[in-house]
């Protein structure tokens, strides 16, 4: 019996759409996966002869070999501060800490922020807690003081402290949704704060990934304030950060001072959860190996210089050097005369917050674990016009197209970001 061999062509178009379509499956479902939290509820082989452009986000880097990408957009702030009405009397304190580390941070603060002004109270610098007990830091450890007050100037008056007349025990505790909505503090949180007079804010995480939103709200613009304009690293540890990434462009110069940022951390790629275990069977995160062979198979070259998020050498690393040889983590690239204070000290506070800054400035970024550090690196990138994003999974055959495994974050226009920036 003869084959027909148009036949045979819609056969392989019919398996290979539903291949694609499993993968756009997967990478959406990426972004929705959640971390859990103790207390909280619960793109076809690369062609140097052309440029790929995923709906005008990226292109494919002309000044480099390889699938190096460049954005494309630049964005601006959909809101200004001339936008906001005048901030009338303070009516009281709102005070709250950051915690659970520096991903969890920006939206702690952008809450609190729509809190304060919402309620015309005056906001207290927070101060910052660590997973264990008694594991305190100042404000200005981390981040910079003055810079953050003045970023509030005209939004939310901003005390350094308590008046000495307002005891902590008179603090009434009150627990907010992040991304609070103007609806949920006139019902209630400020009943409880004409009452008390002063409050003591916590943020609670519903869902972990930074999705917006259809609905508008009144104060979205406060909250894109309070989330991407507020935070700046104070002067040593922007030092630390910088003098890394140097080191790491300096590795890097046969694809001209670029690199590659993977946010990979053993101690999570060890929980069974990360397997696809659920209903769905898709995996959460991606090991060393699973990395390698994604980023050769969408063409980066052996010589790609790679920076783990994963803060000492572990053995089950080995997989991933021994195909990029230029894998490093914090330990082989920060300054030896600082790795008392931020790197061999048993808070990871610092080591969290270096992470981000290098995530959120790399040439690409690939979060091997999903949750809201990845949300949190997707939306400091997009403000700063850098989406590289590449949102790793299983590729059948030997190659495929850079593009395709953007970030739904980025190519869907649908993180929390994209609400701010215009």
């Amino acid at each position: 019996m003869g084959v027909d061999l148009r036949q045979v062509v819609a056969a392989i178009l019919t398996v290979t759409m539903f291949v694609m379509l499993a993968q756009m499956i997967k990478r959406d479902h990426f972004d929705s996966l959640q971390e859990t939290l103790p207390g909280e509820s619960r793109d076809v082989q690369f062609d140097s002869a052309n440029t790929i452009v995923n709906d005008g986000l990226v292109k494919l880097s002309k000044r480099s070999k390889g699938p190096w990408m460049e954005g494309i957009q630049e964005l601006k702030p959909c809101s200004s501060r001339a936008d906001f009405d005048e901030i009338g009397q303070s009516r009281g304190y709102v005070t709250f800490s950051l915690t659970n580390g520096p991903e969890y941070h920006v939206s702690q603060i952008a809450d609190a922020v729509v809190v304060a002004r919402s309620l015309s109270a005056t906001l207290v610098l927070p101060d910052i807690r660590g997973s264990k007990p008694g594991d305190e830091r100042n404000f200005e450890d981390i981040y910079d003081i003055e810079k953050f007050m003045k970023s509030l100037d005209g939004v939310v008056k901003v005390a350094k402290e308590l008046p000495n007349e307002i005891s902590i025990r008179d603090l009434a505790a009150v627990k907010v949704p992040n991304r609070v909505t103007e609806d949920h503090i006139v019902e209630s949180v400020e009943p409880i704060f004409r009452s008390k007079g002063n409050i003591r804010l916590a943020t609670y995480f519903p869902t972990l990934n930074m999705r917006k939103t259809a609905q508008k709200s009144s104060v979205d613009s406060v909250a894109c304030l309070g989330m991407f304009g507020t935070l700046e690293l104070q002067a040593e540890v922007v030092e630390v950060v910088d003098s890394m990434i140097d080191r790491l462009r300096t590795l890097s110069r046969k694809s001209d001072g670029q690199f590659i940022a993977v946010d990979l951390r053993v101690e999570i790629l060890k929980n069974k959860k990360c397997q696809g275990s659920g209903s769905t069977g898709v995996k959460s995160c991606y090991n060393a190996q699973e990395i390698a062979l994604f980023l050769r198979k969408v063409g980066f070259g052996t010589d790609t210089t790679i920076y783990l998020t994963q803060s000492r050498w572990d053995d089950s690393l080995s997989v991933l050097k021994d195909i990029f040889p230029k894998t490093y983590t914090k330990e082989t690239i920060m300054p030896e005369e600082k790795k008392g204070k931020f790197l061999e000290s048993e808070d990871s506070e610092f080591e969290k917050v270096i992470d981000l800054h290098i995530c959120s400035q790399s040439d690409i970024f690939v979060p091997a674990v999903s949750g809201l550090f990845y949300a949190n690196v997707a939306g400091k990138r997009i403000a700063a016009g850098k989406p590289q994003i590449l949102v790793p999974a299983d590729i059948p055959g030997t190659s495929a197209t850079v593009t395709n495994y953007l970030s739904p974050y980025v190519a869907k226009k649908n993180h929390l970001a994209y609400s701010c920036f215009c």
